[in-house]
């Protein structure tokens, strides 16, 4: 009986232990969102397989409403709480969005670069501007470097590559968690989108040269 009781007593501390030592969950969670374009699908060893595509992918931290309510207000005041004091939103949470592009990226007739940028958003009612930024971005959070940004503190324009209007609109239901996608997807062409609540905004790309 004493063995049995020993051996519950051991059984619930290594639990208790192994509780205490798991990590928090972040409260705003990493997300990747990513495409292909370009391709198509053709005979393969194993039957059809896409073929030839380039990636077009985004990192990016993906808050949680959790309740609150209207999260980008209104009037003067739009946007700047989810940008915390800064001149443009990182779009998203935590480190600075990033966007990397295997194929050139035509937005509005500008032509982005392949390569790896920074993504911020520029917040007014009814208007985002989509920002593609050469600002490097901080792994860890470090007030003392001025050379890259952690999410869009410090951030200033003369780093900008492109600036694209967002159609905004509003969807027909709440997105809890904010979410970033590529809709509408062509061979050629698609839309980046951003959503959350009940706002989404969207810019249209083709596939460049």
């Amino acid at each position: 009986m004493l063995r049995k009781v020993l051996f519950v007593v051991v059984a619930l501390a290594i639990a208790a232990s192994t509780i205490a030592q798991t990590p928090p969950r972040p409260a705003s969670p990493p997300g990747t969102v990513a495409t292909q374009v370009g391709g198509k699908y053709g005979p393969g060893q194993r039957g059809p397989a896409y073929q030839g595509g380039k990636w077009i992918e985004v990192t990016y931290g993906r808050p949680i409403k959790r309740q609150r309510a209207n999260l980008f207000g209104s009037g003067a005041e739009y946007g700047k709480t989810v940008s915390d004091g800064s001149p443009v939103w990182r779009a998203g949470a935590n480190q600075t969005t990033r966007l990397k592009t295997e194929v050139p990226l035509v937005f509005d007739g500008k032509t982005l670069p392949v390569g790896e940028y920074s993504v911020f958003v520029e917040l007014k009612e009814g208007a985002w501007t989509l920002v593609f930024s050469n600002w490097p971005a901080q792994v860890k959070y470090d007030p003392n470097n001025k050379e890259a940004l952690w999410g869009s503190y410090g951030y200033t324009p003369d780093k900008d590559v492109l600036r694209v209007p967002m159609k905004v609109s509003t969807l027909p239901f709440s997105m809890d968690q904010f979410t970033i996608a590529f809709i509408d997807v062509a061979i050629d062409s698609g839309k980046l989108a951003m959503m959350w609540d009940t706002t989404m905004a969207a810019a249209s790309f083709k596939v460049g040269s």
